[in-house]
């Protein structure tokens, strides 16, 4: 890991200023703290942490994305959620004696900021703004995990798996021709793991909702052509009709 110099670029800190950890950070504090922190570039699908082991380090992304994963009881992986540019991973590490929660599995030319536990509690200490958006950002963390428990526990397979598909639309959708492209590698095995059902039973529920028009899919690409379908479909309301879709 290599230190990040003082001087950070400006494209780094409009990035994290305008990310959650650090909205309205002062943009002298947000020099101080890009200043304090260790650049670290993780090859593709390298571990950056482990699920169980001590959290020393808190880690922002840059650039790429990290995939948190935890395994099950019977060692089936599951995908806890995807993590961009701006946004922050390991929160537990600021708190003394936690360890991580999952594994960050790195994209290739993914590029993180690192913080020890040490560092991070004396600019948490020095700067109450910082001190209340990561209090946010924690308590923000539980109540996602607490909506994904409700949804395994009360909710159909198919209302699961287009929930999923919309918050990574809210996460990596970018517009283009014919509807809204979910802008990373999506696979449908990608899709199983995030919702604690099967690859047959993602791709069923897929290959169904082509057939209605409304998500168009190929390997680890996922477009969704009707975003009101799938919004109704989440929320178990009566199914929309194509031309309900108005850009």
């Amino acid at each position: 890991m290599a230190a990040v110099g003082p001087s950070a670029d400006v494209q780094l800190l409009d990035l994290l200023g305008a990310s959650q950890l650090f909205h309205g950070v002062e943009r002298e504090v947000l020099a101080e703290v890009v200043a304090r922190a260790r650049e670290q570039r993780a090859e593709a699908d390298r571990a950056v942490f482990t699920e169980g082991e001590p959290a020393a380090w808190f880690c922002v992304v840059v650039t790429g994305r990290l995939k948190l994963t935890q395994l099950g009881l019977d060692g089936t992986e599951v995908i806890l959620r995807f993590v961009g540019p701006g946004e922050a991973a390991a929160a537990l590490a600021v708190f003394e004696g936690a360890v991580y929660p999952a594994t960050a599995w790195a994209e290739r030319g993914t590029r993180t900021l690192l913080w020890s536990r040490e560092t991070m509690q004396a600019l948490l200490r020095a700067h109450p703004a910082l001190a209340l958006n990561a209090l946010e950002l924690v308590s923000g963390r539980l109540r996602e995990v607490q909506e994904r428990f409700r949804e395994l526990a009360t909710e159909r397979v198919a209302q699961r798996i287009a929930r999923a598909l919309l918050r990574l639309v809210r996460q990596a959708g970018r517009k283009v021709e014919g509807g809204v492209l979910i802008d990373m590698p999506l696979s449908r095995q990608d899709l199983a793991a995030m919702t604690g059902t099967t690859l047959f039973t993602v791709s069923r529920v897929l290959s169904e909702w082509e057939s209605q028009g409304i998500v168009e899919s190929a390997r680890e690409r996922v477009v969704v052509k009707r975003p009101h379908g799938l919004v109704a479909l989440a929320e178990d309301l009566p199914p929309s009709q194509p031309g309900d879709d108005r850009q």
